[in-house]
């Protein structure tokens, strides 16, 4: 008898435990794309290729995934961005809420919403079906970010875009916002950290719990070669490029010499990992069995 061929399969949810809290990566979906742009923008096509092929990634094109996060410290459960909600549904992505069961929740167990910046893929799912997404959680977003995209001064014109989207589904809820400001703890031992450039407010999300660490850096670095290996390059998805670079240099070298453990939106999933020196770069090593044991 032939067995049917059922092509790729994974798992779209993964958990880990760190100290007493427990931290769920959920695939929100995944997308295809071209490598530059986004990425690598100072390198000819040839110099490209070259980095792909030395990483055994295609030379044409990279898989780009999305990674919401949930924190549950055991009192509150912390989901860390919407993921892209309806937006990109035809294409591979939005399905972040459906998957909450998988991870053994429901919509109504979120009680904090925290919106690392503004980008499509972090706020999309904010909404479903005309109502909220999380009927029962706190919305928190950093001051700078909000302040930002309501003025509009500081988005550059390729966000022209994304700024109606951001008026159109975020701005309206400005009066459910609690508004963040770098170093503050939303959470007993969830504090978010000011990580600017990739946007005007971008934030991570730093957790501590029975002496372990874990940093969820959001969009700091947005490919696990291309971004990680290559911090200097300049990123089209980056709104301010110069400050991107100087932040991602910096978190890169503190997580590196730090050995913190590191969550990724756009890391391959399920984005947990380890930063590593290498030469005068960096390299992403993915969390194995040391999570488990």
């Amino acid at each position: 008898m032939t067995a049917t061929m059922l092509g790729p399969l994974r798992s779209p949810v993964h958990r880990f435990v760190l100290g007493e809290t427990e931290i769920t990566s959920i695939l929100d979906g995944s997308t295809s794309m071209g490598i530059s742009p986004p990425f690598l923008l100072d390198e000819s096509d040839d110099e490209i290729a070259t980095i792909a092929r030395a990483a055994n990634l295609p030379t044409d094109k990279l898989e780009n995934n999305f990674v919401p996060v949930l924190v549950n410290t055991g009192d509150t459960l912390v989901l860390i961005d919407t993921g892209c909600g309806h937006y990109r549904r035809e294409s591979g992505a939005g399905f972040l809420r459906a998957r909450l069961a998988d991870a053994g929740y429901a919509p109504e167990n979120v009680d904090v919403v925290v919106l690392t910046h503004v980008h499509p893929d972090h706020i999309g799912g904010i909404w479903e079906d005309g109502d909220l997404a999380f009927p029962n959680a706190q919305l928190m977003i950093g001051r700078r970010e909000f302040d930002a995209w309501e003025a509009g001064d500081e988005i550059p014109p390729q966000r022209a875009e994304n700024r109606e989207m951001f008026l159109k589904i975020v701005a309206p809820l400005k009066e459910k916002f609690r508004f963040l400001e770098d170093r503050e703890e939303i959470a007993p031992g969830v504090t978010v950290e000011a990580a600017f450039g990739h946007s005007a407010g971008h934030l991570m999300v730093r957790v501590e719990s029975a002496g372990k660490q874990a940093l969820i850096w959001s969009d700091v670095a947005n490919h696990y070669v291309f971004s990680v290996g290559h911090p200097e390059s300049k990123v089209s998805f980056d709104d301010d490029k110069e400050m991107a670079i100087a932040t991602r240099n910096r978190v890169l070298a503190e997580v590196a010499d730090s050995g913190v453990l590191v969550v990724g939106h756009h890391m391959p999933f399920p984005a947990v990992g380890y930063v590593e020196r290498e030469g005068a770069s960096y390299r992403w090593v993915p969390a194995t069995y040391q999570l488990g044991v």
